[in-house]
């Protein structure tokens, strides 16, 4: 008899480390690990260091690697050491959808798997990271810098620090670089990173109750307008606007263009629609209904005479407008008989915590004699 089981993904070297190693930032599936030619396409292999960097490494050595092993790699100087994340057919997909160019990007060469000796010189300079972040914020407060120093990440040899930090504008660093070097005896290396990048390193949980997206899948930022918050018609109240970053929030951008597509028939919303009874000023729009809401109050916010029209009606008024022409009313008289009221329900009381005790006690009751009648039934 075939025995079945459900695949974890512990036992996929393709999900290795994706779903055991919850810290790691921008994990990838490896889907054709089960392909052992295609792993064998390219030299090239992405390797990830701490947070969300990454790295595109050539295999000179041609060895058999794997998703989540560490490896010893070309730097910059010296060497450092990383985790293996793809191999084989995918990292050229990889290199296309990040759209590096590889005429330009210089590519360093992977030496070896990690031995007992280099991941004990990784764990000591990692264990030096929190200490020197702390130390270069107090000495970026004493050269009176507009900065933050959000990070420090140490080479796996020790011979060099990147300094991530945040700034609002340009900043003239070269007195704090020689201060650091001559602190901690380090190359350093200064990497601004923006809010979102920020918010990637650091993770978290979203509004939407997932992890953040930036943490998770995107690479890739790019600048979120509260025009696109409009176009969907979501509020644009900065509190509910906002991510964690303090910035629009990257899904906001997510259906923009579908809503585009959507909205590419409906009339401008600045259009004034003329009647005899009065002007008519756009008050919404539902995309979904393919509906435009209009009302006779000119001020912002205004509610008088609402009405709900379809966008082909729109177009006809606006037509009819153009012409020099006033229409009678918005709504057409024939349509305005086989208008059908709105079809409201009393809903109080559908949230209350007591809703189901009457049912419950009724349930109970029953239950409590029909128990009582078999016992005397038996005795």
């Amino acid at each position: 008899m075939l025995q079945y089981t459900l695949n974890t993904g512990t036992s996929n070297p393709g999900m290795a480390g994706f779903r055991g190693n919850t810290n790691q930032k921008l994990p990838v599936v490896n889907w054709l690990a089960d392909l052992p030619e295609t792993q064998l396409e390219s030299d090239l292999v992405e390797v990830q260091f701490k947070n969300t960097r990454k790295g595109y490494f050539l295999n000179c050595n041609n060895l058999t690697l794997e998703k989540g092993e560490k490896v010893c790699v070309e730097a910059t100087p010296g060497h450092d050491l990383g985790e293996v994340t793809l191999t084989g057919r995918l990292v050229l997909l990889q290199i296309k959808k990040n759209k590096i160019n590889m005429e330009r990007y210089s590519v360093k060469r992977l030496y070896r798997r990690a031995r007992p000796v280099d991941l004990e010189k990784y764990e000591e300079s990692k264990a030096k990271e929190h200490e020197t972040m702390i130390r270069a914020r107090k000495i970026t407060q004493d050269l009176n810098l507009d900065m933050k120093i959000g990070d420090v990440e140490y080479q796996a040899d020790g011979a060099k620090a990147i300094f991530y930090y945040i700034a609002d504008g340009r900043v003239d660093f070269r007195e704090l670089i020689k201060v650091l070097a001559d602190t901690f005896k380090v190359r350093i290396e200064m990497k601004q990173i923006g809010a979102r990048q920020e918010a990637g390193r650091i993770g978290g949980i979203g509004p939407c109750g997932r992890e953040l997206c930036c943490a998770t899948w995107v690479n890739n930022f790019v600048s979120v307008s509260t025009n696109a918050a409009r176009l969907q018609d979501i509020s644009t109240n900065p509190l509910k606007l906002a991510g964690q970053c303090a910035k629009i929030k990257c899904c906001v951008n997510y259906e923009v263009s579908v809503y585009v597509d959507a909205t590419a028939d409906f009339p401008s919303r600045d259009a004034v629609l003329h009647t005899l009874e009065g002007d008519y000023y756009h008050f919404k729009t539902d995309v979904f209904k393919r509906t435009m809401t209009y009302t006779s109050s000119q001020r912002e916010g205004g509610n008088s005479n609402i009405t709900t029209l379809p966008i082909e009606r729109v177009h006809q008024i606006i037509a009819q407008n153009n012409q020099g022409k006033k229409v009678v009313s918005l709504i057409e008289t024939n349509s305005r008989n086989n208008i059908q009221e709105a079809d409201y329900q009393n809903v109080v009381g559908q949230d209350s915590l007591t809703r189901f005790d009457n049912n419950n006690r009724s349930r109970n009751n029953h239950r409590r004699n029909h128990n009582h009648n078999n016992f005397r039934r038996q005795n």
